[in-house]
C-alpha cells in the first residue's frame, strides 16, 4: 500500500467509522452511544454512464465514465467549544474504447476548525486545511508529461482569526495571520517552477547548479465564507469561498478558491448534484490557446446523477 492509499484510507476512516457506529444509536449499548454534542455525517455518491454508437448518423464515440464522491463532516459543540471538520474527496474518469482513460475529476480536501466562543456570535478560531489530488494530471489528452500529481501541488493552510457564526448555516472566518504552504513533491515540476516554487538553476553550459524548490511558504490574510441552506424540500445548497492575500509579494493579487454545490435528492438511494468550482491563483501559470502563459481564472463544472448513500447520527431537516 503506497502513501496515497494510506492517506486516503486514514482520512476516510476518521469520518466514516464514527458515522457507521452512530447511524442508529437506539440499538447500541449506552457505553458506545455518540454524545449529543457530536454531529456526524458521511455521504457517498457513485455516478456511472455508458454510451455506444453503431451506424449513428450524428456521430459519437463509444465510452464509459464514472464519478465517485465522498463528503463527510464531524461537528462537536460543548459550552464555548466548537470543532468542525470536513472531508471532500472525489475522483472520476472517462474511458473511450479506442483510447486510454482520461481524468474528469480529482480532489482531496480536508478542513478542521477549532473555535472558542467569545461574545455570541463571535469566536476565536484556529483553522487547518489540506488540499491535493490523487493521481497524475495532464494539460491535454495524449500528453506524456504530467502537469500535476499527488502532492504536486499540495496546499496546507494554517490560520488564526475571528469567526462570525450567527447560526448553523453561515460561518465567516477572517484571519489577519494566515500561512499558506505549497508543496511540489515532483522533481520535474519543481525544476520548472510550477505552482510558484523557485525553479532549478543552470550555469551557462546548461549544467544543473541547483534543483528546484519543493516547498514555498507565504504569510498573509485569509477570509473564508461558508453558507448552506435547504432551498426547498429535497434541494440543498452548499457553498464555500476562500480569499488569500500574500503580505510579502503582490498583496493586491488575491487568490480565490470557490465551490458551490446543489444537491437534488430523488429518494433514499438516488440523487443528482451540480458542482461549480472557481479558482484563481497568481502563482499557477496556464497556457491559453494562443500560447500565452500566465495566471488564469480556472472554472470547473460537474453534473452527476447516480446512487447516493448517507450515514449519520441525526435526521435531515425536512421542510
Amino acid at each position: 500500500m503506497n502513501f496515497k492509499e494510506i492517506t486516503f484510507l486514514g482520512l476516510l476512516s476518521i469520518f466514516t467509522i464514527p458515522a457507521i457506529i452512530a447511524q442508529d444509536d437506539s440499538e447500541l449499548p449506552p457505553t458506545i452511544k455518540e454524545p449529543s454534542n457530536w454531529k456526524l455525517e458521511s455521504k457517498f455518491s457513485l455516478n456511472v454512464t455508458q454510451s455506444t454508437f453503431t451506424n449513428w448518423a450524428s456521430g459519437g464515440r463509444n465510452n464509459v465514465s464514472g464519478l465517485g464522491f465522498i463528503n463527510a463532516m464531524a461537528d462537536y459543540k460543548k459550552d464555548r467549544i466548537r470543532w468542525a471538520s470536513s472531508l471532500s474527496a472525489g475522483i472520476g474518469g472517462i474511458q473511450y474504447f479506442d483510447e486510454d482513460i482520461e481524468k474528469t475529476d480529482d480532489v482531496l480536501d480536508v478542513q478542521s476548525t477549532l473555535s472558542y466562543g467569545l461574545k455570541d456570535p463571535w469566536f476565536l478560531s484556529f483553522l487547518g486545511g489540506f488540499r491535493t489530488q490523487f493521481i497524475d494530471g495532464y494539460s491535454n489528452p495524449g500528453d506524456s508529461v504530467r502537469s500535476s500529481t499527488f502532492m504536486a501541488p499540495g496546499y496546507v493552510n494554517i490560520s488564526l482569526g475571528i469567526e462570525y457564526i450567527p447560526n448553523d448555516n453561515l460561518k465567516v472566518l477572517l484571519s489577519p495571520l494566515s500561512g499558506k504552504l505549497t508543496f511540489v513533491q515532483d522533481q520535474a515540476l519543481s525544476d520548472s517552477g510550477a505552482f510558484g516554487v523557485a525553479p532549478a538553476e543552470f550555469n551557462s553550459m546548461g549544467d544543473l547548479v541547483k534543483s528546484g524548490e519543493t516547498f514555498r511558504a507565504e504569510l498573509g490574510a485569509y477570509l473564508r465564507i461558508i453558507y448552506k441552506k435547504e432551498l426547498m424540500e429535497n434541494i440543498g445548497l452548499r457553498s464555500r469561498v476562500e480569499f488569500f492575500s500574500n503580505y510579502m509579494e503582490n498583496p493586491e493579487n488575491i487568490d480565490v478558491n470557490g465551490e458551490l454545490i446543489l444537491d437534488f435528492k430523488v429518494n433514499k438511494w438516488f440523487s443528482a448534484n451540480l458542482q461549480l468550482n472557481l479558482v484563481y491563483d497568481d502563482d499557477v501559470k496556464i497556457e491559453d490557446r494562443d500560447g500565452n502563459v500566465g495566471p488564469r481564472t480556472q472554472f470547473k463544472q460537474v453534473i452527476g446523477l447516480g446512487i447516493n448513500y448517507r450515514l449519520a447520527n441525526f435526521e435531515e431537516k425536512k421542510k
